[in-house]
Order: C-alpha cells, then sequence, then structure tokens
C-alpha cells in the first residue's frame, strides 16, 4: 500500500513539475516576442505561433530555420526571435503576391496589399516594416520568389522548415517535394492548416502532411492547434 501511495505522489508531483516548467517557458516565450505581434496582418493562433517560437529554439541547434509563406511576417516574428536569441539565420520564402484565396474577389482578400499601379497584391513592404519593427534585420533574410524557384539551386541543411504557403494540393506537395530533402536528421517540418476534419478547412496541406508521415522518414509529434509537426528520424525507418 505504502509503495503504491508513494508511486502515486511521485507522479502527481512529476506532472506539477512538469505543467510549471511548461507554464514557465509560455511566460518567457510571451515576455520575449515583441506585443505587436498580435495586431500583425495574418491567420496564425497565439498558441502555434509559440509553439513555433519553442521548436525553432531547439532546432537551432542542427541549423538555420527556413519559412515558406511569409505573408506579412506574423509568424516570422515568432520563428525570428528564436534565431536571434541562438544567433541563427531564418530564411523566408514569399513571392509576396498573396496565395489564391487572397485575390480580389476571392473569400481572404484585403484591399490594404492591393497595389492599384501594378494591380496586384504586395504584402512585402507590410512584411518588411514588420522586421524592421520587431529588430529581426540581420536575423531574417527574405527570398522574394517562388518556392520552387528558391529551391532550384539551394545548398544549405535545414534545422526547421515550416511549409505555409499557398494551399492548393500542387502548391503544398510543391513545397514538400522541393524541400524535406534539406532537413537535417532531428529536425522539424511542420504545417499550417492542418485540419482533421474536412468542414473545419481545406484539405491539402493535411493530405500533404499524411504523405509525409507515410514516407517513413518522419516522427509524428502532438499537434497545437492546427500546427502539425512531424521530427525527421536519425535514421530512416523501414515499415515492413
Amino acid at each position: 500500500m505504502k509503495t503504491v501511495l508513494w508511486d502515486y505522489l511521485r507522479l502527481i508531483e512529476n506532472l506539477y513539475q512538469r505543467s510549471v516548467s511548461y507554464w514557465c517557458r509560455e511566460m518567457e516565450a510571451k515576455d520575449i516576442i515583441p506585443a505587436f505581434v498580435s495586431e500583425i496582418k495574418g491567420f496564425l493562433a497565439q498558441d502555434e505561433g509559440l509553439r513555433l517560437f519553442e521548436l525553432a529554439l531547439e532546432a537551432c541547434s542542427l541549423g538555420p530555420c527556413l519559412e515558406i509563406g511569409s505573408f506579412c511576417g506574423k509568424s516570422t516574428v515568432y520563428l525570428g526571435t528564436a534565431c536571434k536569441l541562438k544567433r541563427r539565420t531564418l530564411f523566408t520564402i514569399d513571392h509576396h503576391r498573396g496565395s489564391e484565396e487572397q485575390q480580389p474577389g476571392q473569400l481572404y482578400f484585403d484591399p490594404d496589399l492591393f497595389d492599384s499601379e501594378t494591380g496586384l497584391i504586395d504584402s512585402f513592404p507590410y512584411f518588411r516594416n514588420t522586421i524592421e519593427r520587431a529588430g529581426l534585420g540581420d536575423v531574417v533574410v527574405p527570398i522574394v520568389t517562388k518556392s520552387s524557384v528558391a529551391a532550384r539551386d539551394w545548398m544549405t541543411p535545414l534545422g526547421l522548415i515550416f511549409i505555409d504557403g499557398g494551399h492548393s494540393y500542387e502548391t503544398v506537395l510543391t513545397d514538400y517535394q522541393c524541400w524535406h530533402p534539406h532537413l537535417l536528421p532531428d529536425g522539424f517540418l511542420i504545417f499550417h492548416d492542418i485540419y482533421l476534419n474536412p468542414a473545419m478547412g481545406g484539405q491539402a496541406p493535411y493530405e500533404v502532411y499524411k504523405l509525409a508521415l507515410s514516407s517513413g522518414i518522419f516522427e509524428e509529434l502532438p499537434m497545437t492547434n492546427t500546427l502539425g509537426v512531424l521530427r525527421r528520424y536519425k535514421t530512416v525507418m523501414v515499415k515492413e
């Protein structure tokens, strides 16, 4: 009886310490992340941003980080702040002409981002302002082009890849195929907008996420909201 009670008390203590540790990390992150992040245009929830920050802190021990789909820089601030703390580089890839659903007449069209002179979406001025305001000018390297173009001659191994660009199946698949070979063992491959329930949102990111998981080279980690997280195995796992 005493042994059972002792084991139970140890379990409670362990759970308490883990919850306190998590709370302290979250409070620390909230203190470090610039407060204006909530004002930045974008579709990233706060818990997802804090998870990105946490993952990037760990990934920086492996190598630089890469973001595909920066928009106005909301997720960039979370990732970039972690890279700044670890003295690493964050590469960002976005043509800044908006995704399919952000074009005129579409559901997520934002007139503030529409350039009347060119007749095109242009989020890059907003993105650049975000980076300057967050003090990440020496951390973030913006690459203003399509993901597939940037990948063409890429040679740098990466500790983290965050895929949040266009949400058509072809676009998400291209991002995955172009970039996952550059991910280091133990590195993180992260997808945004993973909806397990089709009624909640588009399925293209989830379909590619499942494709990546079925490859046998990734371990599935707990999700945060719609943030799907995979970690590359140190050695390839062969499925029987």
